[in-house]
């Protein structure tokens, strides 16, 4: 199985400011850190990370040493957390010398080490939620068609189109309008915090095979409900794939 992260916007690394919400974070069933709000950091480009202030860490944190530099934040110290009788190795860390001086009294958590992370009551996946990420799935009208190999593998006039802040559009549909046929499910798989967990299909057309070129949610977020079921293609990753939109070529590599 391939994880695949999808990055869909762009902070300047380094930025940091107040969140809006509430923040916890869980290891099996115990409160780790609970932050009303939580600070976000911007320590990529892409998505923040949470950094909590010392009194709102609810688990003693045990100095281990020196991290890695960040480009961003400067050089980390990385600390054991201590969940009752549980030692979460190098599960936190901090930035001493980062140029913000709210992020230098404070921790973040390394996201995979814990199991359940809540922004108010609600669920999150993958990693941190930007504020400043949109995202619409809006039922369309418009005339899609999709060419393989010479032959129309999907040709449908009631897609849905999602758009997400920093992306182009997307479109999404019916199976029904689609030669389900001609698509072989593959083991990867993409996350992204926004929209869930996508399902890839490989398309096969006479002696044309694109891997990984097809992809759809089966459950995904609030958000993006309206593209529950739905498949989209990913015209940028093939020549020989050509998607049109109201009769014009869209997404060419």
């Amino acid at each position: 199985m391939s994880d695949i992260v999808e990055n869909p916007f762009v902070i300047p690394p380094g930025a940091a400011r107040s969140g809006q919400t509430r923040i916890r974070a869980f290891s099996e069933g115990t409160l780790v850190a609970d932050a009303d709000p939580a600070l976000l950091v911007w320590e990529n480009a892409y998505f923040p990370r949470y950094f909590f202030a010392p009194e709102d860490l609810k688990a003693e944190l045990r100095p281990a040493g020196q991290g890695k530099q960040s480009e961003a934040l400067g050089i980390s110290e990385v600390f054991d957390v201590v969940v009752g009788d549980r030692m979460l190795k190098g599960a936190a860390r901090s930035y001493p010398e980062a140029p913000d001086e709210a992020v230098r009294g404070a921790f973040t958590l390394v996201w995979s080490a814990f199991d359940t992370w809540l922004e108010e009551e609600e669920v999150l996946h993958t990693h941190t939620r930007s504020p400043y990420v949109r995202i619409d799935a809006l039922p369309s009208s418009r005339h899609v068609r999709v060419v393989a190999g010479g032959e129309v593998v999907a040709e449908s006039r009631r897609p849905v189109v999602l758009t997400e802040t920093g992306l182009g559009p997307r479109y999404y549909l019916p199976r029904t309008d689609v030669r389900m046929d001609l698509l072989t499910p593959t083991d990867t798989v993409s996350h992204c915090p926004y929209k869930g967990s996508a399902s890839y299909w490989t398309l096969k057309v006479g002696d044309l095979e694109v891997p990984d070129v097809v992809w759809g949610y089966e459950t995904p977020l609030r958000e993006a409900l309206r593209v529950a079921g739905l498949v989209c293609f990913w015209p940028e990753k093939s020549a020989d794939l050509e998607l049109y939109v109201d009769g014009e070529r869209v997404g060419r590599p």
